[in-house]
């Protein structure tokens, strides 16, 4: 089978892309994941509090003259980057570059406008490939409105394209009221590619010693219905390329996704359970799939699933279970 595709403008040999986490933090597992067979490997985030954090300790180890002046962030361009993260993740970008053959995608996780997106110069000096921006803001905030949190998004996008030619896609949470408008109107910014949908911290409770604790670290396979019903949705209606993340475990949800209308899929927490090496059994169960169902390549079947190409497009939009509960029967007893 044909696996290979094109996302964000880059050649892939197949749609499995390897999501940013700890498992792409190191020379030793991108060899493993480019392996594996994946089309392209997302590096671990590098976090906006982390380039601020740099540019701040700059700003206290210039001399008077330095100091005395209004330094904007370009300025920050004459200066050799001296702390660890930041330096090590440039190393990073330029080791995998010479190491593996797989495009190498940079990522940036940020919640705000501010001035760090001159960094992303410098991933596209380093070599990345591309630049995932993974950008979520909490509606939490009860005086802002959400024009204005849809403001910093884009405000995030324009300056980022700004800095780069390289390609860019964003990366985002399904916490939208007008969640299929704000994506569309994404597309259009100029970005090469949206990521359905990001995963964050999910709070719980110690209640024997009062502490906020982390629940659901790792995305379980049911997770893939949000992202499947808003691909279907989506696919056909937008100004760039989808990628699915998040409940992405398996060859079945890779070839649910690409009837959705996903460009490729993301995945992570499947490979922490079973090893990186389970990308393998993915394309293997993928080609299967493929080989019994007479397709040849990938865009034999991309997006013959979506709401645009449905017989019955309302399918897509029920959100009552309906139908589920009038077919079944329990005993109350």
């Amino acid at each position: 089978m044909d696996l290979s595709i094109k996302y964000l403008g880059l050649n892939l040999k197949s749609p499995i892309v390897v999501g940013s986490s700890g498992l792409s933090n190191s020379i030793e597992n991108l060899k493993k994941i480019e392996k594996s067979g994946a089309g392209a490997v997302v590096l671990k985030s590098i976090f906006e509090e982390e380039i601020q954090h740099e540019y701040k300790h700059v700003l206290r180890t210039k001399d008077e003259e330095l100091e005395g002046r209004a330094l904007g962030f370009l300025d920050y361009y004459d200066y050799k980057i001296k702390e660890d993260n930041i330096k090590k993740y440039i190393q990073l970008i330029e080791a995998a570059k010479r190491e593996i053959n797989i495009p190498v995608i940079a990522s940036v996780n940020c919640k705000s406008s501010f001035e760090w997106t001159f960094f992303a110069k410098k991933l596209q000096e380093a070599g990345a490939d591309a630049i995932e921006v993974n950008l979520f803001i909490l509606p939490s905030d009860f005086s802002m409105q959400c024009e204005k949190v849809q403001q910093t998004y884009m405000e995030v996008i324009k300056k980022v394209k700004e800095q780069v030619s390289i390609p860019v896609s964003v990366k985002l949470s399904y916490y939208f009221a007008d969640l299929a408008g704000f994506v569309k109107r994404v597309s259009e910014s100029g970005v090469d590619g949206v990521v359905l949908f990001n995963r964050f911290f999910h709070p719980d409770f110690d209640i024997d010693n009062f502490k906020i604790v982390p629940s659901n670290v790792l995305s379980q396979s049911s997770d893939l219905a949000i992202s499947l019903r808003w691909m279907s949705i989506l696919s056909g209606r937008v100004s760039c390329d989808l990628i699915a993340s998040t409940g992405v475990h398996d060859g079945a949800s890779v070839v649910k996704e690409i009837l959705a209308g996903a460009d490729a899929v993301q995945t992570v927490s499947t490979l922490f359970k079973n090893g990186i090496g389970h990308v393998s059994k993915m394309i293997a169960d993928l080609e299967a799939w493929m080989k019994k169902h007479n397709f040849e390549k990938i865009d034999d079947f991309k997006g013959k699933m979506s709401q645009v190409n449905s017989p019955n497009p309302a399918e897509y939009e029920r959100v009552q279970f309906m139908k589920y509960f009038e077919d079944k029967k329990y005993d109350l007893d």
